[in-house]
């Protein structure tokens, strides 16, 4: 659906910043282990150090290298929670189900910067907090409901009116909001790599280049087949989020894949950095087609929204990213925009992750809405507790049925035309 290698796609702030690191080989021989990890984003990859850690057999493999797809291209921001609040969880799951949803995804971002200490993983993590900021007042409302939610689930989530919301934010368009301080940044590809090694220094056994071309029962387990070898699990875990592919049709078929594009200044200068986001928050904003900046380490503007899936459309969306940016912050006309560059997010029709028995010994977790970095970290540690035997009724997260979208080969077509639809919304606060 999208080549992901394209050039409006290509020139990733965190290629170009990452820490050197080794280059993953590919599987060159057949390999037996206890679980066998398709995918080497932060799902996978939580999913086999946490799998290491506990003495199980786990090898990772990859069509491209630790972090080459919407792990290392995300913005950056690492979210808890879903996008429903703990009423609405309660109300859809009930009481028990969802209170488990809610305690790990509340607690998912602490998840995060635990792993980022206890490995001494070198990613430029702070956690100054998450600013979710309503462009009307009745956003602005809602926003201020759900900090009302959170305060019976453990709190951390604070409202912010108008002048608060500007005084956090260095700019005036927003009617309120709220701050969630249990959030924060990173640099999103030298997590993925710091994973990567924590795995390997634990046992695990990661190989790049290697596209998975099969997967077939085996006795009581699963056999993986590459173009070099095979792969042979008593349980397998696909962690292949929107990158899925052929491997499994209907997985692939029940997330729509929607393209996610950055762009990024050069380092600003001391004043103009500290007029915008003084105290080192990020924002994401309520916008149907939702806006969301940061600043990196090295004090450049980061400015995220919808792409497209092809190259007119996605060039055209970055220019406009540019252009809400020096609306929003006039002081960065005349700054050099020095990257542009996105990747694929994983949406759900109803805007949750899922988490798929697909048969006996075979689990998929998908569909992180554009939360993938503290969600997908979670979701790997649930998925590496349910191969080592715990009961998927007990894990943290429901574990459903995988359901194909109808005319799954119109996806590309149906959300161009939501894009356009949402951002007239916008354009007039409809």
């Amino acid at each position: 659906m999208i080549e992901a290698e394209r050039a409006s796609l290509s020139d990733s702030l965190w290629t170009a910043t990452a820490v050197p690191g080794p280059r993953f080989g590919p599987l060159s021989s057949d390999l037996r282990a206890d679980v066998a990890i398709v995918g080497a984003g932060f799902t996978g990859l939580s999913a086999a150090l946490h799998l290491a850690e506990s003495g199980a057999r786990v090898v990772v493999i990859d069509a491209h290298q630790p972090g080459w797809g919407a792990s290392g291209r995300n913005g950056g921001q690492v979210n808890p929670g879903l996008k429903d609040g703990p009423a609405a969880l309660r109300a859809r799951f009930g009481d028990e189900t969802a209170s488990r949803m809610i305690a790990m995804s509340g607690g998912a971002a602490g998840l995060v910067f635990d792993l980022i200490d206890r490995h001494a993983i070198a990613c430029d993590a702070v956690r100054n907090g998450w600013l979710r900021a309503g462009v009307t007042q009745a956003q602005a409302d809602d926003l201020h409901a759900l900090a009302r939610e959170w305060e019976g689930e453990g709190g951390g989530v604070d409202p912010l009116d108008a002048d608060a919301m500007a005084r956090a934010t260095g700019t005036d368009d927003y009617a309120g909001g709220v701050i969630d301080r249990r959030g924060g940044t990173l640099h999103p590809l030298n997590y993925a790599l710091g994973l990567a090694r924590a795995a390997t220094r634990a046992g695990a056994a990661i190989h790049g280049d290697t596209p998975a071309m099969g997967l077939s029962r085996q006795g009581g387990g699963w056999r993986v087949t590459t173009a070099t070898g095979t792969l042979t699990a008593d349980k397998v875990i696909l962690a292949t989020n929107a990158y899925s592919g052929p491997l499994h049709r209907d997985l692939s078929r029940s997330v729509v894949p929607v393209c996610s594009v950055q762009v990024a200044t050069a380092p600003l200068s001391p004043n103009v950095a500290a007029s915008i986001l003084p105290a080192g928050a990020h924002v994401s904003d309520a916008r149907r087609l939702l806006l969301y900046f940061r600043k990196d380490a090295a004090g450049r503007f980061i400015m995220g929204g919808r792409g497209s899936f092809r190259e007119g459309p996605t060039l055209a969306q970055q220019a406009r990213l540019r252009a809400v940016s020096e609306r929003l912050f006039p002081q960065l006309r005349g700054t050099a925009w020095e990257h542009a560059w996105g990747g694929l997010v994983a949406v759900t029709p109803d805007h949750m992750p899922h988490l798929h028995e697909l048969a006996p010994g075979l689990l998929a977790g998908l569909g992180y809405n554009g939360r993938g970095i503290a969600m997908a970290t979670a979701m790997g540690r649930e998925m590496a507790l349910w191969s080592l035997g715990r009961a998927a009724a007990d894990l943290s997260f429901p574990v459903t049925s995988v359901r194909p979208l109808p005319f799954a080969f119109a996806r590309g077509a149906a959300v161009e035309f939501e894009i356009l639809r949402l951002r007239l919304l916008d354009r007039f606060n409809l």
